[in-house]
């Protein structure tokens, strides 16, 4: 039978592309192992698939800034190293699967020592830290976006993401009755992220007399950020988040304001849903967001609302151009490459799997 190793933790972002892959890579007769961080959200997540068997190892998170914790993680990555090492010598896998964050920093040096060819993922239009380190030690490389490929070189290729395959299974039907909207009007969905967008939300609630007009507004604020007072507002339904039901809003939904992280982006593009951005400013995150976002606004896949430039009157204006221009981000959308790379990654994975019995 052959082996896999996958390996990524840190984020959600991580973690679901190799919840895409999983079912996939077990009809192709693979025995799936799971190199993660003891206590991140991998763990969690990988923990619960019965046909994963998981392995924890230590991991330090590799800062540019000052930290006293800088003085003590690189132990906890050499300590993890060493794990990873042991592991691979004892799995003896065919192939490893990267999706970055920095518990793969180890785990695919682990690999490289034990000569397992290894194919990394990134998401972010430009390189993290951890993929930037596992580059020298990996065959192939799947992007996201088309800069971050040329960046890397002749190793690497956009691909787009690994999508969930439950994600075009949506039922129009059952995400109205979830919102309670009856269909008549456009459905506006804003999306925050797992962990909500609080400049987002607050802006969105104050345009809502802007909005109501028009959408029905379906607003996914993240957990504990629930307006009470706007509870029976007449068309907004507010949700904490969504897990199970997401495809389901995602197929009624007519017109997405979101945060600009990758892997919601493939999501939304796969979808062709017509997209207002608003990216994390550059002090809150790396700068990854805006980059995202302008690299679609470039290609005519979106419209972007900087938050500094954001108010109540700058969004509705914004929701209302965006939605004005609809049918022309739609059909670009589906003339752009294809978002959803599970295809193609599987396909990479194979290709250093056979590359390595010749």
């Amino acid at each position: 039978m052959k082996k896999i190793v996958l390996t990524g933790g840190g984020t959600l972002g991580h973690v679901t592309p190799h919840l895409s892959l999983i079912p996939h890579l077990l009809e192709a007769g693979y025995e799936i192992h799971y190199i993660g961080t003891e206590k991140g959200m991998e763990a969690e997540k990988i923990r619960s698939i019965p046909q994963v068997t998981y392995h924890a190892v230590k991991s330090g998170k590799l800062r540019r800034y000052f930290s006293w914790q800088n003085f003590t993680d690189p132990f906890r990555v050499l300590a993890g190293a060493v794990q990873s090492a042991r592991l691979m010598g004892k799995i003896r896998p065919d192939v490893c699967f990267s999706k970055g964050g920095f518990v793969a920093v180890p785990v695919v040096f682990g690999a490289w020592l034990h000569k397992v060819p290894v194919v990394c993922h990134e998401s972010d239009l430009t390189p993290g830290l951890a993929n930037r380190l596992c580059k020298p030690f990996a065959k192939k490389i799947a992007t996201t976006f088309p800069e971050c490929a040329a960046a890397l070189g002749p190793k690497a290729e956009m691909t787009g993401t690994p999508l969930r395959p439950e994600l075009f299974r949506g039922r129009r039907a059952k995400g109205l009755s979830l919102l309670h909207f009856d269909g008549s009007r456009p459905i506006l969905l804003m999306m925050g992220g797992s962990s909500g967008a609080q400049a987002v939300n607050k802006a969105l609630r104050e345009a809502l007399p802007r909005l109501t007009d028009t959408f029905d507004v379906a607003h996914v604020c993240g957990k504990g950020n629930l307006d009470r007072g706007l509870e029976g507002t007449p068309c907004y339904t507010q949700v904490e988040f969504l897990d199970a039901d997401l495809p389901d809003v995602l197929a009624c939904a007519d017109l997405v304001l979101s945060r600009a992280g990758s892997n919601a982006l493939c999501e939304f593009q796969a979808l062709c849903k017509p997209l207002l951005l608003v990216p994390y400013p550059k002090g809150a995150s790396r700068g990854d967001q805006i980059l995202n976002a302008r690299s679609l606004e470039k290609r005519g896949l979106c419209h972007v609302l900087p938050q500094e430039d954001m108010t109540a009157d700058s969004l509705a204006a914004a929701l209302r151009k965006t939605w004005a221009d609809r049918d022309r981000l739609t059909a670009a959308v589906k003339a752009a490459p294809p978002a959803d790379g599970t295809r193609r990654v599987l396909e990479m994975i194979e290709e250093v799997q056979q590359a390595k019995q010749k």
